[in-house]
């Protein structure tokens, strides 16, 4: 067992060291990238994410529907962030029929609408069945 852990680590480093030096050449560019998004994360986002979190946990005081509401700032997070590309900058290339002639914003408004539609509706129907059930008591 020994002797596979050390064959994989060494053709690990080997995969690593081979894919550095193949980004050696575009280092000044990739760099920021490198550096920004965990940079970027740690002092912006996962502050703001607990803020929230905290936040909800004190307004939000039905287990029931805080699961929900945070599922729905889940897939609305996600959503942003796979839009945010697409939002940012316009195409570096000439439009391909087919693929970059989508209205962008507006199918990230509708699908956000969609998201939030279905975590409106599932509360209100949880509420009104919560509201029978203590009613025949």
């Amino acid at each position: 067992m020994r002797t596979v852990r050390l064959l994989l680590l060494v053709l690990g480093a080997a995969a690593a060291a081979y894919g550095g030096w193949l980004l050696l050449p575009q280092l000044g560019t990739t760099v920021p990238w490198l550096l920004g998004g965990p940079l970027l994360h740690d002092v912006l986002v996962a502050p703001l994410v607990g803020l929230v979190g905290l936040a909800l946990g004190r307004l939000v005081t039905n287990r029931l529907r805080l699961a929900w509401i945070s599922a729905g700032l889940l897939a609305s997070a996600t959503l942003l962030l796979i839009a945010v590309p697409l939002l940012w900058r316009p195409p570096s290339a000439p439009p391909n029929p087919g693929l970059p002639d989508r209205d962008y914003p507006l199918g990230l408004t509708a699908g956000l609408a969609v998201v939030w539609a279905v975590i409106v509706i599932v509360l209100v129907v949880a509420t009104i069945v919560g509201r029978r059930g203590t009613d025949r008591s």
